[in-house]
């Protein structure tokens, strides 16, 4: 789940003999139906089982005798023999047609079903969501084709733009899988908390029909700049996870290696995902980040860190601080040390009587800088993208974007990933995650410290380099004779 290797679209957008679209796909998930529980598999060849929105722009008959209306979203299949090389639409699609008869209205905006095997009932559950209504929809189904509905939740926490991208799936407390709870995902887009896209989370119970969230703590909300999140009640304290302005979409991978729940997101935001400056793609995924619960300050929080696989990137230490006093002001790293492009960091920073210290990061002589940093008085760690390079393409880009994250033994323990245009930050005890985009000009790959209204203690800080994610020619090559 770190080098990747590109294959072809799995399923083209569809068109009719003039040219005007007849179907079009949204998110969905995919699953191994080892136990050929739909019958698309073959003896001793497990089918891969693609669980997707379908969208009809206009109504039509389907060949299949199935009639849909203009714009209905409907829940669809595919199924690969070749794992995941090519892809057969299943003949009788959709197998979920239409929302359940009390929102029949909401049939253009039913959708992104996340399907996984639930083994205590020896059955396949899906979440999907109406995005208009703030609602997460639970169904069951013992082949894949045929759907029940078992019950609904929300509107809940966090309702300032529609519900996309459900996920749901169970970890242990603190290890313990004596202790487990349950973890459901909701995007929205707009009312994250940098504004525009986010995502947030509930901890609660699923017993195979019905989710219960527990309440979260108090002081989980946090405004960052100028955005207000808008929620269900006015009480409603919202787990966000990732206080960043830059992840959405976020889905987590079933039964993957060693056990582990991994999750990756998109790292863009719809106020600005159509403007960024790049070409020829636009925006990225997020790194893979591996998910755990953990009782902190006796309240059990979802923590992200990267996938320890990621440390395999990890190429040469450029940088050992231990125990630097950091002066009011701003420290230089040498450029011989820091001047690497991408960045593993890890940082222990004591504030001291700095009102705010931290790390730039994308610094060059032009101006630009990303900024890291602790406010001391705030209690707050954030990224400053303000002067990060381009922001030419929205007003929305250039902010200042903020998490609560308490000190441990008067310090912040941060772990930030500085790619080409972006940095994702890592802070506390991993219990509070920043994803920003940044696009600074060539030669911004120097790095410095700062502090400022006194002085801090760095009280560790290691840089080491990173290799390149993508597949050198001579493994894509391998990988393609392998096939």
């Amino acid at each position: 789940l770190v080098h990747w290797s590109e294959l072809p679209v799995a399923l083209q957008v569809e068109k009719d003999e003039q040219g005007a679209i007849t179907q079009c796909f949204y998110s969905g998930s995919a699953v191994v139906d080892s136990a050929n529980t739909s019958g698309l598999g073959l003896p001793g060849q497990a089918a891969m089982v693609l669980i997707y929105t379908s969208v009809y722009p206009a109504a039509m008959t389907l060949a299949n005798g199935k009639r849909v209306r203009e714009g209905q979203q409907s829940q669809s299949l595919a199924y690969s023999l070749d794992r995941g090389r090519s892809w057969t639409q299943y003949a009788g699609n959709p197998v979920l047609e239409l929302p359940p008869p009390a929102y029949l209205d909401e049939y253009r905006e039913f959708r992104d079903p996340k399907v996984f095997w639930y083994a205590p009932e020896s059955k396949w559950v899906m979440v999907v969501v109406l995005a208009d209504q703030y609602k997460a929809l639970f169904y069951a189904s013992n082949d894949l084709l045929q759907w029940e509905l078992m019950s609904e939740f929300g509107p809940a926490s966090a309702i300032g733009g529609v519900w996309e991208c459900p996920d749901l799936f169970e970890l242990p407390v603190d290890g313990d899988p004596a202790n487990s709870k349950w973890v459901l995902v909701i995007n929205l887009n707009p009312g994250g908390p940098a504004g525009g896209s986010g995502a947030q989370y509930f901890i609660g119970r699923f017993d195979g029909h019905t989710f219960q969230p527990e309440p979260a703590a108090p002081g989980s909300v946090v405004r960052a700049g100028e955005p207000v999140v808008t929620t269900a009640r006015p009480d409603d304290h919202v787990r966000w996870l990732d206080y960043g302005p830059d992840f959405y979409a976020a889905i987590s991978w079933n039964d993957a290696p060693g056990g582990k729940r991994v999750l990756i997101g998109w790292m863009s935001n719809w106020l600005y995902a159509r403007q960024v400056p790049t070409a020829p793609w636009r925006s990225a995924q997020s790194i893979a980040r591996e998910l755990a619960l953990r009782t902190i300050d006796g309240q059990v929080r979802l923590v992200q860190q990267p996938l320890e696989a990621f440390d395999q990137l990890r190429r040469k230490l450029l940088l050992a601080v231990d125990g630097q006093v950091v002066a009011a002001g701003v420290t230089a790293l040498a450029p011989a040390h820091t001047r690497a492009g991408p960045a593993d960091i890890e940082v222990l920073l004591d504030p001291g009587t700095a009102l705010r210290a931290g790390l730039q990061v994308h610094t060059g002589e032009n101006g630009d800088q990303t900024v890291i940093g602790y406010d001391r008085e705030l209690g707050q760690v954030y990224v400053d993208r303000s002067r990060a390079g381009d922001a030419s393409f929205s007003q929305q880009f250039s902010a200042c974007h903020a998490a609560p994250v308490a000190l441990r033994d008067g310090a912040i323990r941060l772990r930030i990933v500085v790619d080409t245009a972006s940095v994702t930050v890592f802070a506390g005890m991993n219990e509070v995650v920043l994803s920003s985009q940044v696009f600074p000009g060539a030669g911004s790959d120097n790095m410095a410290m700062f502090a400022e209204g006194g002085q801090a203690i760095m009280r560790h800080l290691k840089v080491w380099s990173l290799a390149s994610i993508h597949a050198l020619r001579e493994e894509r090559a391998a990988i393609s004779a392998n096939d």
